[in-house]
């Protein structure tokens, strides 16, 4: 199944390692170490101008492909039925 993850970009879904919220997870400085590294090794790519929200992580071949994208973290993990909707 293919997964929008924001921009005109959709991912299969088994690829996709892991969908995180940016601002909570770059408080580690394990995470700002591997998102820096990727960056310079230019294995990032951005999906808006906009300030992103959202880090994708998928695999496809030997090295993590990163996404950064504007989309809530919460909507793409609804895309890919990791949760449920809570509408009551």
């Amino acid at each position: 199944m293919f997964v929008h993850i924001g921009d005109d970009i959709c991912l299969l879904s088994d690829k996709i390692i892991g969908v995180f919220d940016l601002e909570s997870a770059t408080i580690s400085d394990i995470t700002k170490d591997f998102l820096n590294t990727a960056e310079k090794n230019l294995e990032v790519t951005y999906l808006s101008e906009e300030v992103p929200r959202t880090f994708v992580v998928a695999l496809d071949g030997a090295k993590p492909d990163i996404y950064l994208s504007a989309t809530q973290p919460l909507t793409i993990q609804r895309r890919l039925g990791v949760i449920e909707d809570t509408k009551e």
